[in-house]
């Protein structure tokens, strides 16, 4: 899968069919992302918020440079970029992970996802205004019928999302610094290899967070529970090493509109080992959305004739 397949959306040529190792990538990225809403909600019962995101980015940076480092890339950041880098960072990291954290304390997991992976409905028409890139019927469709699977989790939930009015706010700014750094990476297009580009994201966009967890937590600082340190090991390892890893390769080798429409799954996945790890019953909604979803998918990601 190469550039010239973002090349052909842009121009509004036909795409090439997707290859399977990127669909491979998406569906392992749709996997592990999903479970980790509930395993966040396990961290953030004990782990203070800064603190549990110093946790993750530190050692999510620290095994991204530790991988380019023995796989000798350039660690680099190329020259007339570092200002375009830290404006990534700033909405990539920064503050989608504050905002998500801080709504996820308030809100339920499975519905904290729903409203997280909103971010298609600002990033596809973001992208058609600002990259050109082209929505055909099928996109379109896809958007659609992804967009009523949500409307259908989301009004189930309404009423308890109601009763948390800023944690609804919050995921929301989340999902749109998450559109605006996806739609700044492929617009500026950093000449570097993902795994540093990635690690020089959370150690630029974790500033912040790293200097705030000792002023603002340190009085909450206490031995916390295994189920509680293994939630953060797997964000630093698994999310932050290789999620992020393969989102940034997805932003980069397919059109924003596609790549974002095709986070539509996760929060399904999202609802559904909510419910698994946390004791919540599934209902039509979720089965229905589920359906809704998977179709939005194969129209998104239908190859060209």
């Amino acid at each position: 899968m190469t550039d010239h397949v973002a090349a052909a959306a842009k121009n509004g040529g036909p795409a090439p069919a997707i290859s399977l190792s990127t669909l491979v990538l998406l569906a392992l990225l749709t996997l592990f992302w999903g479970i980790n809403w509930p395993i966040m909600k396990i961290a953030l019962n004990e782990i203070p918020v800064f603190t549990f995101r110093t946790l993750c980015l530190g050692g999510g940076a620290f095994g991204l440079f530790a991988i380019a480092f023995f796989k000798r890339m350039r660690l680099g950041i190329p020259r007339g970029y570092v200002g375009k880098l830290v404006w990534i960072s700033l909405f990539n990291i920064t503050a989608w992970n504050v905002f998500v954290l801080y709504g996820l304390s308030m809100l339920p997991a499975g519905r904290t996802t729903i409203l997280a992976f909103t971010m298609p409905l600002w990033l596809v028409p973001m992208s058609a205004l600002l990259l050109h890139e082209r929505l055909n019927g099928w996109k379109l469709a896809g958007l659609g019928v992804g967009l009523s699977g949500l409307a259908v989790l989301i009004g189930g939930e309404w009423e308890a999302m109601a009763a948390a009015p800023l944690g609804v706010l919050l995921v929301l700014a989340a999902a749109l610094s998450w559109a605006i750094g996806t739609l700044l990476i492929k617009a500026w297009a950093v000449p570097m290899a993902a795994v540093p580009f990635v690690g020089w994201q959370m150690l630029l966009g974790g500033i912040p967070i790293f200097i705030l967890a000792p002023l603002l937590e340190r009085a909450q600082w206490q031995v916390w529970s295994w189920p509680a340190w293994s939630a953060a090991i797997y964000n630093a390892t698994i999310c932050f090493v290789f999620c992020y890893w393969a989102w940034n390769t997805l932003v980069r080798i397919l059109p924003a509109n596609i790549s974002g429409l095709s986070t539509l799954m996760i929060p399904v996945v999202g609802v559904f080992s909510s419910m698994l790890m946390l004791g919540e019953q599934p209902g039509w909604p979720e089965l229905a959305a589920l359906v809704l979803v998977s179709t939005a998918l194969g129209l998104i990601l239908k190859p060209a004739r």
